[in-house]
């Protein structure tokens, strides 16, 4: 079988995907597929139709023409199975103020509004948190303790983006839940406890060893945990998720606030999903054959 795994990008997570790509196309090989290791650059299109020469394709592209649907749309007009989720799926997920609406009546969200010019004002007060509303790996989002700080995160956020989410900072347990799907069955992975050293799970703390401690699987009473990973599943199928996701969220007391959901989830040795697999039960091996076996041209639902 020939896979093509297609890593790099052109986003500001071009780094990130570098290094998931790189252990998705090892494992792979380890397996004994047939596999080629594509980097994606600007240049990508004019030989996008060479995609057709394989018979599976694995997306490690986060961020910008990676998880927000453009790729997919590629992938979809030359009709290549591929793993992950399709064309509308990718860009709502990439999209956080669409997520949210879609899930306003499903899921719990902290309170947000949609800022587009510098304030130093917070409907919430403060702390308060700024996000960009395209992005992800945390690129781009502050907690803002004071009038000071929002504007000047704000101010500086908004040279680069459009739009930013001002959000309420919901202070509680970082927790993020992986799920995957096994033969077609959704299968949803232990949840992992997140306690990063910085204030919040931020790209240093993602991306750096020993910054953030894994707490696996995370210590909830069966109704909490029951209640969590129903909230996951639900936020997953009406977002429309396929293959797989990560679905990120804050519990503060009994309720759990969904935050994000990550469409192609980071696959390095420090990446959440991987971690919670191995406690499944899952060797990366496994869970990268899993996960390819799950290629599909994707057909709206």
């Amino acid at each position: 079988m020939r896979v093509a795994v297609l890593y790099g990008g052109i986003s500001r997570e071009r780094e990130i995907s570098l290094r998931s790509g790189i252990r998705v196309y090892e494992a792979l090989k380890k397996l004994g597929y047939e596999v080629f290791l594509i980097d994606v650059k600007r240049d990508f299109l004019k030989d996008a139709w060479r995609l057709r020469e394989f018979e599976a394709v694995f997306p490690m592209l986060h961020g910008y023409f990676g998880e927000d649907g453009s790729l997919q749309g590629v992938l979809e007009y030359l009709g290549v199975p591929y793993v992950g989720s399709g064309v509308q799926e990718s860009s709502i997920c990439f999209d956080k103020l669409r997520s949210y609406q879609i899930l306003e009546d499903v899921v719990d969200i902290p309170r947000y509004t949609v800022i587009r010019k510098p304030t130093e004002k917070s409907p919430f007060g403060f702390p308060c948190f700024i996000k960009p509303r395209r992005e992800g790996s945390s690129i781009g989002a502050h907690v803002c303790h004071d009038e000071k700080e929002l504007l000047e995160f704000s101010k500086a956020e908004l040279e680069i983006y459009d739009d930013l989410l001002l959000m309420e900072y919901v202070k509680g347990r970082e927790l993020t839940v992986s799920i995957i799907e096994v033969d077609g069955l959704e299968v949803v992975l232990p949840i992992l406890e997140l306690k990063p050293s910085g204030e919040f799970y931020d790209y240093e703390s993602k991306y750096t060893k020993g910054m953030t401690e894994f707490i696996l699987p995370a210590p909830l009473s069966d109704d909490l945990k029951e209640k969590v990973e129903s909230q996951a599943l639900s936020a997953y199928r009406n977002l429309g998720c396929r293959s797989f996701a990560r679905i990120d969220g804050i519990l503060r007391e009994n309720t759990f606030y969904f935050l994000e959901a990550n469409s192609i989830p980071g696959m390095t040795e420090t990446s959440d999903l991987p971690a919670s697999a191995e406690t499944f039960g899952y060797s990366f091996e496994k869970l990268v054959d899993v996960l390819l076996k799950s290629a599909s041209i994707k057909i709206p639902r």
